[in-house]
């Protein structure tokens, strides 16, 4: 975790998490979370969590903004990531101070979209609402992480995804 001040850039991709977390469908949990993508280019993708009654099939923030990256062939060009979320009040109301990080699976994710872009990616997390936002990397939330290359898929392998779809 970095303790230094997040960059206006930083800001700004929490700032857009937060506006996500707004189209949160969480009506079981009361709890809505906010994801934004940053990629290489700026541009800025946004999910919200998506719960489902059978509760297993429900998706997180993170998850959806990563796909909606990947649907749009940018899953190697994603570089940072921001999360953010709270509880929703009887009145709609999101709020909360408390940092949220992101969940296990999530974790899982971000170590493959790390993994493809073959760059560490910059995780920022915040709550609904205050000051405070934590910097993480993959590494520090999930140490010993299994992903692509224990299956001998490299960064290499997304780039030429890419080049082929473009060519």
């Amino acid at each position: 975790m970095t303790d230094s001040p997040p960059s206006p850039s930083a800001l700004a991709l929490v700032a857009a998490a937060r506006a996500a977390m707004h189209h949160a469908h969480a009506p079981y949990s009361r709890f809505a979370v906010g994801a934004a993508v940053r990629l290489t280019d700026g541009a800025i993708i946004q999910g919200s969590n998506f719960e489902n009654a059978s509760y297993g099939l429900s998706l997180c923030a993170e998850t959806v903004a990563i796909a909606a990256a990947n649907a749009q062939g940018r899953l190697a060009d994603i570089e940072a990531i921001a999360v953010a979320g709270g509880a929703i009040a009887a009145s709609g109301r999101i709020g909360g101070s408390a940092i949220i990080t992101p969940c296990g699976r999530c974790r899982q994710i971000l170590n493959e979209a790390e993994q493809m872009a073959g760059r560490t990616l910059s995780i920022l997390c915040a709550g609904a609402e205050g000051d405070a936002v934590q910097q993480h990397s993959v590494a520090g939330l999930l140490p010993h992480a299994f992903g692509p290359a224990n299956l001998g898929i490299t960064s290499g392998f997304a780039r030429a995804a890419v080049e082929s779809r473009d060519a």
